[in-house]
């Protein structure tokens, strides 16, 4: 049997939810009650895009100045474990791009996408191998990669990107 809405039981209940108007007010939290906040999710967008950039060039560098044989042993290791030869010139390619077009900001989802089955193909290679867990190298890193790279591709250029509307804004008033 269904209560009627001027029910003795339900006023209570009524007037204390009706004193808050959003959702916000009832957990206490901060902000709007939008799911995105619009002044910080650009300000996301940029820590994501130069974290991602500091760590294709991290990698570079370990790939051509710290790991013992160079960029010859890194590059073996492909032939010797069964990959096309294909794979190891797409691997470059993705991290130059991830290094040069992410801090910059230019073609920032267009990059996320080019080098998100690097770190897929990185996290099946070493869970293969090692594992999931870091304690034996394993693939917990790429993965973690891969979720920023998604996360980068859902967010977008974010703030102090060079975009071409920056570029094009800037030439225009300077014409």
């Amino acid at each position: 049997m269904a209560l009627p809405s001027n029910s003795a039981a339900l006023r209570p209940f009524i007037k204390v939810t009706a004193c808050y108007e959003k959702p916000s007010q009832i957990f206490g939290l901060l902000g709007s009650d939008t799911m995105i906040d619009q002044r910080t999710a650009p300000w996301a967008a940029l820590l994501c895009r130069v974290t991602l950039g500091s760590l294709f060039i991290a990698h570079l560098y370990w790939k051509f100045a710290i790991l013992d044989g160079g960029l010859d042993r890194w590059w073996t290791i492909f032939a010797t474990n069964g990959y096309p030869s294909i794979t190891p010139w797409y691997c470059i390619s993705a991290e130059c791009a991830g290094a040069l077009f992410f801090i910059p900001g230019r073609y920032t989802r267009w990059v996320a996408l080019y080098t998100l089955p690097l770190l897929g193909g990185a996290a099946q290679f070493w869970a293969v191998r090692k594992g999931f867990y870091f304690t034996g190298a394993g693939a917990e890193l790429p993965v973690a990669w891969s979720i920023l790279l998604m996360v980068q591709l859902l967010l977008g250029d974010g703030r102090y990107a060079a975009t071409s509307r920056l570029i094009s804004r800037s030439a225009r008033s300077a014409g």
